[in-house]
C-alpha cells in the first residue's frame, strides 16, 4: 500500500509539473490556465492527503509495536 500511495504522489507532483507549463500569467484566471490553475490546486490537495495517509500508517506501526 505504501508504493501505491508513492506512486499517486509521484502522478500528483506530475500533474502539477504538466499544468505549470499551460499557465499563462497575463490571464490566469481565464481558458486554458484556469483549468491549469484548478489542476494545480487539486494536485496540491492530493499530494497532502497522502502524506497525511502516509503519517497515518507510520503512527499505526509505532502503536502495534
Amino acid at each position: 500500500m505504501k508504493y501505491v500511495t508513492y506512486g499517486i504522489m509521484l502522478l500528483a507532483v506530475a500533474s502539477i509539473v504538466f499544468n505549470t507549463f499551460k499557465l499563462n500569467f497575463s490571464h490566469l484566471f481565464a481558458g486554458e490556465s484556469q483549468v491549469a490553475v484548478i489542476s494545480i490546486v487539486a494536485a496540491l490537495c492530493v499530494v497532502i492527503l497522502m502524506s497525511i495517509l502516509l503519517i497515518s500508517y507510520k503512527i499505526k506501526e509505532k502503536q502495534e509495536s
